[in-house]
Formats: C-alpha cells, sequence, structure tokens
C-alpha cells in the first residue's frame, strides 16, 4: 500500500477520493465519495494513460475500489481500508510510546 502511495500522484487521488465524509467520522456506504476516473484526473496534469495506470496501481494494492457504470468507471476507497491504515498507525505510534517509556 505504502508502495503504491508512494507517488505522488496516486497519494493526490487516494486524498481526493478519502474526503468520502466529515473529518472525524466513519464513513458509511451511502457517504462513499464515489468518483469517476475522469474527475480524478482533473487536478493533475498527466495523460489519461498515466492516470489510468495510478489508478490500476491503487486498485492492485488494495487501496481503491472500482465499477464500471456504463461508460464511466468508478473509484472509491472502502471505509475498511481507511481504518487498516488508521490501526498500522495506531500501532506503530504505540510500539513508539512503549520504546520511549523504556528508555
Amino acid at each position: 500500500m505504502f508502495k503504491a502511495l508512494s507517488n505522488p500522484n496516486r497519494l493526490q487521488i487516494f486524498l481526493q477520493l478519502t474526503q468520502c465524509c466529515a473529518p472525524g467520522t466513519l464513513c458509511s456506504h451511502d457517504d462513499l465519495n464515489v468518483r469517476c476516473v475522469g474527475d480524478l484526473g482533473s487536478d493533475l496534469d498527466v495523460a489519461a494513460s498515466t492516470l489510468s495506470h495510478h489508478i490500476k496501481e491503487l486498485h492492485r494494492a488494495g487501496l481503491i475500489s472500482m465499477r464500471r457504470n456504463g461508460q464511466n468507471v468508478e473509484c472509491w476507497i472502502e471505509p475498511q481500508t481507511l481504518h487498516r491504515l488508521s490501526a498500522f498507525f495506531a500501532t506503530a505510534n504505540q510500539e513508539h510510546e512503549n520504546e520511549a517509556e523504556r528508555s
């Protein structure tokens, strides 16, 4: 996941999709920020083929979900993905605090 997010354009796409609900609240499936691939590229200065590659890498890493809706491809982040990332950082932070207490 982190390798996929290390690219600035992929990180920007991911951050756009995290805006599913108000900060500090949990997203429900009704609140998911579903965006079309073309919309995600509007703020990036990349070719359509490059945008498609970035979307594919985010999907391959398990960071975003996708579905075809007519001629559009819609993308979103499942709430569980954000919870997994949050849990990773919470665990890492706890380990850091435990190490600091032992020092």
